[in-house]
């Protein structure tokens, strides 16, 4: 596979993490009205009560997931795109 290829599907993976996070803070801090859970910060952790930070651990794993399924998908569709266009000429 073309290096551009890889290196461009990498891109691609980290801005979808980066958007899934952004994602799930906006709305956490919607719903609850709480900042999310930050594993840096030992003062806002002992402020959450595990039944949060489970619930958010939960919520941010599903986001995630299906923000990588969707990544892929895109990323195997293009290159197939691509691999069906070098195949014409």
């Amino acid at each position: 596979m073309n290096v551009v290829l890889k290196v461009g599907a990498s891109l691609a993976s980290i801005a979808a993490g980066f958007l899934g996070k952004k994602i799930v803070d906006i709305v956490w801090k919607k719903s609850t009205g709480k900042e999310s859970p930050n594993m840096m910060d030992a003062d806002a952790q002992r402020e959450q009560s595990l039944k949060q930070v489970l619930a958010f651990t939960v919520f941010s794993s599903i986001v995630m997931g299906v923000i990588q399924v969707l990544t892929n998908r895109g990323t195997q569709r293009a290159l197939q795109k691509y691999t069906s266009n070098l195949d014409e000429v």
